[in-house]
């Protein structure tokens, strides 16, 4: 089969387009014929994680570590990126009743990757679902690991309606889900961003949208039930007059120094800092497949680039170029 793979870490030229073993089912599993992938932040990271140091690593030193260990020290161990995709199930293990062949799938692979590649293969109880009908298999493909991480940690922080909510970073996979998932909940959004994407937010739904390079939404007087930080853009000490009485500051990605301030705001009362992870869980996909059916969540496609282009899209996301989601088409007929 077709992949796109990286044996070396570095630029996005490390990317090349070659033939690899077609991936067998086990008894438990399902082979996905993929037709798309997406190009996301996770990628990026991957491909040249060997120069990325434990500074600009948005996690605490120990996770880096970790995760020098499991992408490969010196080389990537595992040579396919990826982490969301769209497909058809091409073959069932025998102990599998939930798939069938034939069936229009999507899902994410999280860490393991893998999804720039015509086939996947992986157990069927794992985050796949059935592909929302109302979606083609490349707005699928974008969908998956911004909205099941956005959905999850939002119900951890007890979203309800009526709560005011800022997403800084509203832009990215997680950030432009988080918004359309709030307001579902009936929450009112304010969305950060930068210039070239405020149409893109704007386009989502947002009730706000803040330019961060005009505004400082930290200055502009408005306070809020909980700012949902991507990235660790900015910090509580920033956002703490921001938030309300009882408001929560939830860092996606965080530092030791924010996990010693959600332990001592826990104990001292008041605002809190949340620093939470979210697994990537199958049930959080159903419930999202659900919410794109009945129309509460959409998505953008900025552009499409074929296998052939993988380098190139890898280089326009780099650039900051993009506003809206990257599709790697992977099966162009669909």
């Amino acid at each position: 089969m077709k992949a796109i793979v990286y044996s070396e870490y570095g630029g996005p030229d490390v990317l090349k387009l070659t033939e690899i073993e077609k991936p067998i089912p086990g008894d438990n599993d399902i082979l996905i014929k993929n037709y798309a992938s997406s190009v996301n932040y996770g990628d990026l990271l991957a491909r040249r994680f060997k120069e990325v140091t434990p500074a600009e690593f948005n996690m605490p030193s120990f996770f880096w570590f970790i995760a020098k260990l499991s992408f490969g020290l010196k080389k990537p161990k595992n040579p396919l990126l990826g982490s969301e995709f769209a497909g058809e199930v091409e073959k069932t293990g025998k102990n599998v009743t939930e798939f069938k062949e034939g069936d229009p799938v999507f899902g994410y692979l999280g860490q393991k990757m893998g999804a720039y590649a015509e086939y996947i293969c992986m157990a069927a109880k794992d985050c796949v679902a059935l592909k929302p009908s109302n979606m083609n298999y490349k707005e699928a493909a974008t969908i998956p690991m911004g909205t099941v991480m956005a959905i999850n940690l939002l119900q951890k922080a007890g979203i309800t309606s009526g709560q005011k909510i800022l997403v800084n970073g509203a832009s990215g996979s997680i950030g432009s889900a988080a918004m359309q998932i709030a307001r579902h909940f009936g929450a009112e959004v304010s969305g950060v961003c930068g210039t070239a994407r405020t149409e893109f937010v704007r386009a989502l739904g947002a009730d706000h949208v803040i330019d961060y390079s005009k505004e400082d939404f930290t200055q502009n007087g408005q306070s809020y039930d909980l700012i949902f930080d991507i990235l660790g853009k900015s910090s509580f000490a920033k956002c703490k007059n921001s938030l309300k009485e009882n408001g929560i500051y939830l860092s996606v990605s965080f530092k030791a120094e924010k996990l010693l301030q959600m332990f001592w705001t826990s104990i001292r009362g008041g605002k809190k800092v949340l620093c939470l992870l979210a697994p990537g869980a199958k049930k959080d996909l159903l419930k999202i497949k659900e919410l794109i059916e009945a129309g509460k969540i959409k998505t953008h496609m900025d552009k499409i680039f074929s296998m052939q282009q993988a380098a190139e899209a890898h280089r326009y996301v780099e650039d900051g170029q993009k506003k809206g989601n990257i599709v790697l088409s992977i099966a162009d007929n669909v």
